[in-house]
């Protein structure tokens, strides 16, 4: 007997705990880095919704870590246990704009980049008693007195959406950093600032109710959700920039339960009922491998150091 059970405790140190276990074995958190109700947020939702369809017996929680543009959640998920129990949201261009400006306490090899699932252009939007009605009157303005304007923390892709904008005007914001697009958004209703810079998702439904007003969009091509608003660049201003909103899991986790997980973004990626939800919700699909979208981050990266070094910030 004593034989027996010393060869049962050899076993049970010779193997990892999660090696013995069916993956998962416990419910798999989705680190979101944004407050609850914005647009990451519900990204992650209709991924677990599409992810019951493939993975009926997994539970998944939604766990909000917002804060420094994304910056702190990108850390949650960067330090999280490599047993594949955590993964996480990325949004651009937050994920390396942090890094460049040596704020991070990662690099994009502290994760497993799983791939992407949708993107997000960005828009100007004005108060809709604003006496701005286009570019023109908007650089006007700006050109006359510093007009406020909201964007989504430093480093975030409105931010720098905004300080290139700056550099093409020759004009001067009143930069407002905020937390998120929630509030974005009720400063923009209030009007309390002079404009946001935000994307598409978050004020299409204002714009079309008549709440607030685009004044154009920061894309190559307009826009099929706001098909009257022109773009910047065809209102004399070439500044375009997007939102892309992928996973990634913590590096270092077990090789076989990546595969899983990747293998799983594929099929939510192509599942008829996730891309329903992402018509709903009005994001645009981009899907991407994880090499293609590591790809695409290591490139943006670069851009932004560039950015960076000659407008820090």
């Amino acid at each position: 007997m004593k034989r027996i059970l010393a060869l049962l405790m050899a076993l049970v140190f010779a193997f990892p705990m999660y090696a013995m276990a069916e993956y998962p074995s416990k419910p798999i958190t989705i680190v979101v880095p944004s407050k609850a109700g914005g647009s990451t947020d519900t990204t992650a939702r209709i991924f677990i919704n599409a992810a019951k369809n493939y993975w009926p017996d997994a539970n998944f929680v939604v766990q909000n870590v917002p804060g420094s543009g994304g910056q702190k959640g990108f850390e949650a998920i960067a330090r999280a246990k490599k047993d594949g129990h955590t993964i996480g949201l990325v949004f651009t261009t937050q994920i390396v704009s942090h890094i460049v400006s040596k704020r991070a306490r990662y690099t994009l090899d502290s994760f497993h980049v799983m791939g992407n699932a949708v993107d997000d252009p960005l828009l100007i939007a004005v108060p809709k008693d604003s006496p701005i009605t286009d570019l023109a009157s908007f650089i006007k303005m700006a050109k006359e007195n510093p007009l406020t304007v909201a964007v989504n923390g430093i480093g975030s892709d409105d931010f720098i959406a905004a300080k290139k904008f700056e550099n093409k005007a020759d004009i001067t914001f009143n930069l407002l950093p905020t937390k998120g697009s929630t509030e974005q958004k009720a400063l923009v209703l209030g009007g309390h600032v002079d404009a946001s810079i935000m994307n598409l998702s978050q004020m299409q439904a204002q714009h079309k109710a008549g709440t607030a007003r685009v004044i154009a969009l920061l894309n190559a091509e307009r826009s099929d959700v706001l098909p009257e608003v022109k773009t910047a660049t065809e209102q004399g201003y070439t500044v375009n920039m997007t939102a892309t909103r992928g996973f990634v899991a913590p590096a270092g986790i077990d090789k076989d339960i990546l595969t899983k997980l990747d293998a799983l973004l594929v099929k939510i990626n192509s599942d008829p009922n996730f891309i329903a939800d992402c018509k709903r919700n009005v994001y645009s699909q981009l899907p991407m491998s994880g090499e293609d979208y590591r790809t695409y981050l290591e490139g943006l990266q670069t851009e932004t150091q560039s950015f960076y070094d000659k407008n820090p910030w």
